[in-house]
């Protein structure tokens, strides 16, 4: 019968062993990859040519520098305007029925449209032809949304 095994002995490999099997490993991505790895070479030399290498590099080297500048960019009163407005616009957009402003915003194109064959016409507008259109639905309709809109403003300005 054979002798019981009370010890394992793990095999140690030398720092020379390590890196040749890291070697043989990169050789067999390499070959494996070989497209992939062609097309990042490819990338790179146009990247160098058109000095972007260098431009990465340099910002690299400059990151806290870099770091800073762009910090105190971003702290100035303009830019915090700019980013509160954004929040406040974006806050307000949520409130808005989407429905609601397709409409009005295809109401406000088709507006656009008959103003802008209105302009092509080049007639004038007299008090009597104001009044008389005041008459039109349509624009009776329009008048009357101005006024709302206009009152509720107001409300929520006070």
């Amino acid at each position: 019968m054979a002798v019981p095994i009370k010890t394992i002995k793990k095999q140690q490999l030398t720092e020379e062993q390590l890196k040749e099997q890291k070697l043989e490993n990169l050789k067999q991505l390499l070959s494996e990859n070989e497209d992939t790895v062609n097309q990042v070479f490819i990338l790179m030399a146009e990247l160098n040519n058109i000095g972007a290498l260098e431009a990465a590099t340099n910002l690299l080297e400059a990151k806290e520098e870099v770091a800073h500048i762009a910090l105190d960019q971003l702290s100035r009163k303009p830019v915090t305007n700019i980013i509160n407005n954004l929040m406040g616009a974006a806050g307000a957009l949520s409130n808005l029925d989407p429905e609601t402003t397709t409409k009005l915003i295809d109401s406000l194109n088709f507006g656009l449209d008959e103003a802008n064959k209105a302009l092509a016409a080049d007639e004038k507008v007299s008090v009597f032809k104001l009044a008389k259109t005041l008459k039109d639905p349509d624009v009776n309709r329009a008048v009357n949304f101005g006024i709302h809109f206009l009152k509720g403003l107001g409300k929520g300005l006070k």
